[in-house]
């Protein structure tokens, strides 16, 4: 099993950054999140968790490992539509993997070659494949090629914690982009904290 690798040298700098966030980084600790370091399987973990919660895509997960055994194209395509829908999958996600299969058996997607691409760069290439979008994006960015500095407007997680954080009822675009730039460059460790403190069960 692989975690996303960090040390001190991110928490000690986004604790001097933002000193409510130190408080949080301070009181939970350092969090083993893992990553797939497969490509394609990382993809195919991405499109089955949009707009899923961390629970309900641990679940349908579990029935492609099962089922599919090595998450490749081949055993994507084999499954087939049907095949990936009886994992729990709605049609249009089972479409969306088919389309990332085949777009990486045919060439139309070098899946290797995002590991040389920027932050940009990857997200430009992957938007392009049917259904995938920003946030499936940013996602394989963190959980598979390790990024240093994402954070992802578009998750709810995201949002929450930081609301959370700051006391804040909703999250305007610029109070986002502030704290993008507060933790730049390591966007992503703080990201691992605020899904931690969205996760928390709070006192009614």
């Amino acid at each position: 099993m692989t975690y996303f690798s960090y040390s001190t040298v991110e928490t000690d700098y986004l604790s001097a950054r933002d000193p409510a966030l130190g408080a949080v980084i301070a009181r939970i600790g350092h969090i083993d999140r893992e990553v797939i370091p497969n490509l394609f399987t990382a993809l195919i973990n991405s499109i089955a968790g949009q707009q899923i919660s961390g629970k309900a895509l641990a679940t349908v997960w579990a029935r492609l490992c099962d089922r599919l055994g090595e998450i490749t194209p081949d055993s994507v395509l084999a499954a087939g539509e049907d095949g990936l829908r009886a994992c729990g999958l709605s049609g249009r996600k089972a479409g969306y993997m088919l389309a990332a299969a085949r777009a990486v058996q045919d060439g139309t997607l070098n899946i290797h070659s995002l590991v040389d691409k920027t932050d940009t760069e990857v997200i430009q290439t992957l938007v392009a494949l049917p259904g995938v979008g920003r946030w499936t994006a940013e996602m394989l960015l963190i959980f598979s090629l390790q990024r240093p500095d994402v954070l992802a407007f578009d998750d709810f997680g995201i949002r929450k914690g930081l609301c959370r954080l700051y006391g804040w009822d909703e999250v305007t675009r610029e109070q986002f982009e502030d704290c993008r730039a507060r933790f730049s460059p390591y966007g992503t460790v703080a990201s691992l904290y605020l899904w931690a403190l969205a996760a928390e069960k709070t006192e009614k």
